[in-house]
């Protein structure tokens, strides 16, 4: 059996990123620069500006009573100048009127008729001086990450309007199996709703992909092969669950192989064990377990990564922190495990639940855990009091 290293290490190998394109700027949240470095072509702030509401002046005259003069307000193209002994009222973001070097708050002043008494002050206080957050010219590396909103707040300071940005993979979701029904149809006997089709493309979705959902196929050779020729023409990657074993009714494995080429793996990981991996006419292909929870998983740890270095990102975008078990929780001794868990603060520090049953064909705990419990092969179980790496997948509760 391959490690779950060795099988990452193939898959994203061969991974190529996709194009770009350019989006207004309000529309690039959650999406990928194309180059995570900006020229600033000018000093952000471009005018030194006060930080306070209050009255601007000069620090030198201060402590003391001073002739207000006029008013600024933020957006003003010409502030009065702020001769020796005045003042002028000042707006929070206003420009700085010639003369004054500092800022007194509106709370630390005592405003009279056309005067206001002003305490000591430095000079420069309460003033946000030109540049202080970039220099024009300055090169400004933004995260390795897809943008949030402020890395957009940064861009927009810039006065970018529009970025090139990585176009989402395009991922095609493929579920097989004669006993599949959409969810919300009847059921007749030997029938089940089909949870990796809907899951799987909301797991695209948040890894950074365009999920491309394709009409779901029985056990039917022809029906498959129509599918994946079609997810040639559309998709950046094809993302199969089921059919990829050795079945009498597994039929993927052998359309793809006939159209391309696909290598079947067995995996030292649980949940999940057979994995495939290949490509045809040079569109990725990964097959997926078929049980909902072994598919889930098995996508965190290998098509997730894939879209995310088709973004040009690296790893999968995940926090792993230290915790302590709480319990003992059994496993296969043979593979490592990544165990459904809750991660909450506790007096020692975090530490890991189980989330209900490990069991592969039970979804709730999986739905209810904000982390994955990693326990390596050779052990039998994740042990009370002992301290394992757990893969975020939610915020810490």
């Amino acid at each position: 059996m391959r490690s779950v290293e060795e099988a990452l290490d193939a898959i994203l190998a061969g991974a190529r990123q996709t194009g770009t394109e350019t989006l207004p700027l309000d529309r690039c949240a959650g999406r990928v620069p194309a180059s995570f470095v900006v020229a600033a072509t000018g000093d952000v702030p471009p005018f030194d500006n006060s930080s306070m509401d209050g009255f601007a002046l000069r620090a030198a005259d201060a402590p003391g009573n001073l002739r207000l003069i006029g008013e600024v307000a933020a957006g003003s193209a010409t502030p009065p100048r702020v001769e020796p002994r005045s003042a002028v009222r000042i707006m929070t973001g206003a420009p700085m009127p010639p003369g004054a070097d500092a800022v007194v708050p509106i709370e630390d002043a005592r405003e009279e008729d056309d005067a206001v008494e002003v305490p000591a002050v430095e000079r420069g206080a309460y003033v946000r001086a030109a540049g202080h957050d970039t220099r024009s010219g300055e090169e400004v590396e933004l995260p390795a990450e897809p943008l949030g909103p402020a890395g957009i707040a940064v861009l927009a300071s810039l006065g970018i309007g529009s970025l090139e940005v990585r176009r989402r993979p395009r991922v095609a979701i493929l579920s097989t199996g004669d006993e599949l029904m959409d969810p919300g149809a009847d059921l007749a006997p030997g029938q089940i709703h089909d949870a990796n089709g809907p899951s799987l493309a909301a797991a695209a979705g948040e890894a950074g992909g365009e999920a491309v959902v394709l009409p779901r196929v029985g056990d039917d050779a022809d029906g498959i092969e129509e599918q994946v020729r079609a997810a040639v023409q559309v998709a950046d990657l094809l993302v199969v669950s089921g059919g990829v074993s050795v079945g009498r009714h597994d039929h993927v494995r052998d359309v793809i192989e006939r159209l391309g080429r696909l290598e079947l793996w067995r995996i030292r990981v649980q949940p999940g064990k057979p994995l495939a991996f290949g490509a045809v006419d040079g569109l990725p292909v990964l097959g997926l377990p078929g049980n909902p929870v072994s598919a889930l998983v098995t996508f965190e740890l290998f098509a997730r990564p894939l879209i995310r270095r088709m973004l040009g990102l690296r790893g999968s975008g995940r926090a792993t922190l230290p915790v302590v078990a709480a319990e003992r929780m059994a496993k296969d001794p043979d593979r490592r495990a990544y165990l459904r868990v809750v991660v909450a603060q506790a007096e020692g520090g975090l530490e890991a639940r189980s989330a209900g049953g490990q069991a592969s064909s039970q979804l709730r705990p999986l739905a209810a855990a904000n982390a994955l419990l990693v326990v390596s092969e050779g052990e039998p179980a994740a042990e009370a009091g002992r301290t394992y790496d757990a893969l975020l997948l939610g915020g810490i509760r």
